[in-house]
């Protein structure tokens, strides 16, 4: 039986960019649709319902952000940000809306066909090798894989791909201290190049997610070290 190819939109307001991706990503088999700004993508993410989005930070009538911030409000989409060498701060606020990664510019389309792969293969629950496949709960904290769900005392959490996919590495061993590596490795597989302040981003939203259920020890922090899961426990009754 023949499968349907993975639609991704590409949002940029440079023609070249978008042609470029564009063919690197149907020569991976992927089919795809582009929008050259901000409210374009806005209402081709609604009407083509993509399994990913392209998303340039930079974008005329309204930038990238503002276009995840309006997605996050209603959809879980996979994003993956464009951007330039100048726009750390940029970068980090869209990882912090549920972005689930970024490219700098300028880039090889081979780089952002892998990324697309990677992030399309968590997001369709086809897990890290080093991840277990099976069920945990750890205190108050649940997290089906099956499902790609967690969930907090019973309360679901909605988490993006690589958020909860972070959360049930730390899980899987919960006397573990991870190095920022180590979790790059297991989310990505080895010799894939994205920042440490990549995985702080993304430690930083699981965080805020859980919070607002009275969850701040979700994850703990060893200074120098790394990360661990946390205690899990909540405030006490």
């Amino acid at each position: 039986m023949k499968t349907m190819p993975h639609t991704v939109l590409i949002a940029d307001d440079d023609p070249h960019i978008r042609e470029l991706l564009a063919f690197a990503l149907a020569k991976a088999g992927m089919a795809t649709v582009e929008a050259e700004d901000g409210d374009a993508a806005l209402a081709k993410a609604r009407s083509h319902n993509p399994d990913l989005i392209i998303l340039d930070i930079n974008m005329p009538r309204m930038d990238g952000l503002e276009v995840c911030r309006r997605l996050r409000a209603a959809s879980a989409v996979p994003v993956l940000f464009l951007s330039s060498r100048d726009d750390e701060i940029d970068r980090v606020l869209g990882l912090e809306m549920g972005a689930d990664d970024y490219v700098v510019k300028p880039f090889s389309p081979r780089e952002v066909v892998a990324r697309v792969g990677a992030i399309l293969k968590r997001s369709n629950g086809q897990r890290a090798p080093e991840a277990p496949a099976k069920a945990r709960s750890h205190g108050r904290l649940s997290l089906d894989p099956d499902g790609w769900q967690a969930s907090w005392a019973g309360t679901k959490v909605s988490l993006t791909a690589t958020e909860f996919q972070l959360l049930h590495v730390l899980a899987a061993t919960p006397n573990k201290v991870f190095a920022r590596d180590e979790i790059i490795d297991r989310l990505h597989g080895p010799g894939f190049a994205i920042t440490d302040r990549t995985v702080d981003s993304h430690i930083r939203h699981i965080r805020r997610k859980f919070a607002g259920l009275g969850a701040l020890d979700v994850i703990e922090t060893r200074a120098g070290i790394g990360y661990r899961i946390g205690a899990c426990l909540g405030p006490a009754d």
